[in-house]
């Protein structure tokens, strides 16, 4: 007997809606033949089943939307007779409130010192409760203060990073159980102010011992955002319109508002002369289309530049893991493909670092075909080591992107505009001539390096870029 998961389609996939059943309970299926379907923000997929066997029990129905991990159905051995499902864990005792129940925030004094009243006692105030970091909590357990209702671990990361009180949202889940759109209407209701003092985990953010050295006076340390103002936003009226945010564009904005607060965000640009990569594209253009049937653009020619420059500065294809930097002994490049002006996705080119430019072009051309009309695959959407987002196509000429967790670097290959430069002639003179132009910038993570080092790989690209022998690579 299997459990049939819903896996993991995305780093920022959390649930996903089942579209369609290709079995029914009773019916037989192979290992790995396609089970269901699923549809996320990122992608439409079919989930295979694990094992071959039986349908014994399908326990989400077409339409529903569960979490990831979420159990979908129950696949039985081939006699086709039902199997029972693993006993589920019984919910830890809940511990008999004592006659004058404290605060659950409140830390417990280790020993207490008991010292005679006075004769003549006087009144003191109460001292302040001290608020406790709460201890990291098992997925799918209890949560104190949350009616005791499990809460996924998505939900439970949103409770806290908002500093809710899971007492105060309305659930909507099986069994009253509390969903991310709970969570996400809750704010919505309460303008995104807490509802209790909630501490920050210590996994959330460092100590204020960590960041207090380096906080100039008068400036908001990043860990300690400042209150929201207090405003009255216009709500929609005759000249207005109210659009309920889509899940891509609120998925999207919880992971960028966690990249900000994880990585110390710097900022590094170059300009590029493209005439180089221009000569040899404008002579290959033509007969690239005719047998790629795509038109050859500027972005292969920087991946192909970042990629190699990325081998000779590896601490910029890195992930931030804990208190390590682990460096990558592969490139996996990841994209980013804008969907219609309804979101991004970044699908990702494996072993770039193995590929020459005609074959990094034929990929991020059909990973980006297949990304606007939802066919890729959620291993396509995962696991990048650095990525290029590719504002330049939209006109930006200077953007500052932000950093795709837990890479430490991402690019963005501004517009490449004609204007006036300053070349060097074959006699040693300078001339004042037009060449195509662009920029390069990249956002780091200062905890990985520092600015010698991001602006010693930003020059080692444009050098690519600027002096390659492109016609013959073509």
């Amino acid at each position: 007997m299997a459990d049939v998961v819903l896996p993991q389609l995305g780093e920022t996939v959390t649930e996903g809606t089942i579209t369609q059943w290709f079995k029914k309970v009773g019916d037989t299926v192979a290992a790995d033949e396609p089970l269901f379907e699923v549809s996320t923000d990122k992608v439409d997929t079919e989930v295979p089943s694990p094992i071959a066997g039986v349908v014994t029990e399908i326990r989400v129905a077409e339409g529903d939307t569960i979490d990831v991990g979420s159990i979908v159905a129950v696949v039985g051995d081939a006699s086709g007779s039902p199997v029972a499902s693993a006993p589920q864990p019984e919910p830890a005792p809940v511990a008999a409130p004592a006659p004058a129940p404290a605060p659950a925030t409140v830390a417990e004094p280790s020993s207490v010192v008991a010292t005679p009243p006075p004769a003549a006692p006087v009144p003191q105030p109460a001292p302040e409760p001290v608020a406790a970091a709460p201890a990291p909590m098992p997925s799918g357990q209890p949560v104190a203060g949350a009616d005791h209702r499990l809460l996924s671990p998505v939900v439970r990361r949103l409770v806290v990073e908002h500093q809710l009180n899971a007492d105060a949202i309305i659930g909507t889940g099986p069994g009253g159980r509390i969903t991310r759109e709970d969570v996400l209407n809750h704010l919505d209701r309460s303008g995104g102010a807490p509802i209790s003092p909630v501490a920050t985990s210590p996994a959330a953010a460092p100590s204020s011992a960590a960041v207090a050295p380096s906080v100039s006076p008068g400036q908001v340390p990043a860990t300690a955002p400042a209150s929201r103002p207090s405003v009255s936003a216009p709500r929609a009226s005759g000249r207005s319109t109210s659009i309920s945010l889509s899940k891509i564009r609120k998925l999207t904005g919880s992971h960028m508002v966690a990249s900000k607060a994880t990585s110390p965000h710097a900022f590094s640009v170059v300009e590029v002369d493209y005439a180089n990569v221009d000569r040899a594209r404008s002579a290959a253009k033509g007969e690239f289309k005719a047998v790629e049937g795509f038109s050859l653009t500027y972005l292969p020619f920087i991946a192909r530049a970042l990629v190699d420059a990325l081998q000779e500065f590896p601490h910029l294809n890195a992930s931030v893991v804990g208190d390590e930097l682990v460096v990558h002994g592969y490139v996996d490049l990841a994209v980013a493909v804008d969907l219609s002006y309804d979101g991004l996705i970044a699908p990702v080119v494996r072993d770039a670092e193995t590929k020459r430019l005609r074959a990094i072009a034929r990929e991020i051309n059909d990973l980006a075909d297949r990304a606007r009309t939802r066919k890729l695959g959620p291993d396509e959407i995962q696991g990048g080591t650095f990525t290029i987002s590719n504002n330049g196509s939209a006109g930006s000429v200077l953007t500052m992107p932000i950093i795709n967790q837990p890479q430490v670097g991402i690019v963005s290959t501004d517009a490449i505009v004609r204007k006036p430069v300053v070349a060097n002639l074959a006699d040693g003179g300078e001339a004042i001539v037009v060449h195509p132009v662009g920029n390069l910038a990249m956002s780091w993570d200062h905890r990985a390096f520092d600015g010698a080092y991001a602006a010693g790989f930003l020059s080692r690209a444009k050098e690519i870029l600027e002096s390659r022998d492109w016609a013959a690579e073509l």
